[in-house]
């Protein structure tokens, strides 16, 4: 059998970026037998930086390095997680979404230090230390659990559990993905699963994409074979409302997609950052119209209020 050239697929060096490239990788290999495909590992500078993310530019911190290697051809495709992503605003030009994987869990979970005995979220003593880097995350556990100290914390999730672990930044406890927890191999460290009926999750939760250079019509074509079709259509919608709301690193929004036979729903909400006030909606239509559905409930959102709570949200928090 005939090998073609090889796809060179760009990842990030953690271990949670490259256990998304691996799975995608895999996909690929299955759908296209015949080709070879080589992994080429980078570090981002928002992997390294502790500190706020609004201070380096964003969620692009993350696939700056990935979209500069792939816009300058050094490879063909690289693997995000969908939170990593930056708004759709806000998204490198000539960088196009190719394939989205099958959605994980949507749901955030509690991690108690090692050893500790479970104790769920609402358990927890007054004056917890509880470890975030998400602004939703924040603004939820405020209005929620106003007596929890909420703790900036940034960092791949396997070094931030070690961090909780060694006691290193005196947390109490982390919030994380679940799904994260899956990919790692450590969904037993969660204490607690949080309804995503009453606990909102964050917009592309649970979704990994593998991008390619817009124009690329072959690389567009071997990663639609691996695309979840209802993932996908959620992800339009979701990226949709995020796009009406100009959203940004500091925004406290939430977004979710839900699929029926015919119809799409998305559930959404933006918090100012104290958690006192949210503004929300739940906007249906047809199926086939995502983009459409999507937009409906950002703009809702900004008739019911949400620019005044996005305009408050702080540039450095």
């Amino acid at each position: 059998m005939k090998t073609t050239p090889d796809v060179r697929v760009g990842s990030r060096n953690s271990p949670m970026a490259r256990w998304q490239t691996d799975w995608c990788v895999e996909l690929l290999s299955k759908a296209r037998p015949d080709t070879r495909f080589e992994i080429t590992t980078m570090a981002s500078h928002g992997d390294r930086y502790q500190g706020p993310l609004s201070r380096i530019g964003g969620k692009g911190a993350f696939v700056k390095a990935l979209d500069r290697a792939l816009l300058d051809g050094e490879v063909d495709v690289t693997v995000s997680c969908v939170k990593d992503l930056p708004s759709p605003h806000d998204r490198q030009p000539g960088v196009s979404i190719g394939a989205v994987l099958e959605r994980g869990d949507v749901r955030d979970a509690l991690v108690l230090p090692a050893g500790r005995p479970p104790l769920p979220l609402a358990e927890l003593p007054r004056g917890a230390r509880v470890g975030t880097s998400a602004p939703r995350r924040i603004a939820q556990l405020r209005q929620r659990h106003p007596y929890l100290e909420p703790v900036l914390v940034r960092g791949n999730a396997d070094t931030r559990i070690a961090r909780l672990d060694d006691g290193s930044r005196g947390l109490d406890a982390l919030l994380v993905a679940y799904a994260g927890l899956h990919r790692l191999g450590q969904a037993h460290r969660a204490t607690e699963i949080l309804d995503p009926v009453l606990w909102l999750p964050a917009s592309g939760a649970g979704m990994v994409v593998a991008e390619y250079r817009t124009g690329d019509t072959a690389i567009r074509d071997l990663l639609t074979a691996i695309t979840h079709p209802a993932t996908a259509t959620a992800l339009a919608a979701e990226r949709a409302t995020l796009a009406t709301l100009h959203g940004n690193c500091t925004t406290a929004a939430s977004v979710h997609a839900t699929l029926t036979s015919t119809t799409i729903t998305v559930d959404a909400a933006v918090f100012a950052p104290d958690g006192h006030t949210a503004v929300r909606t739940h906007t249906s239509g047809p199926l086939q119209q995502p983009e459409e559905v999507g937009r409906r409930a950002g703009e809702q959102l900004l008739r019911d209020g949400a620019a005044a709570l996005l305009h408050a949200l702080p540039h450095t928090p």
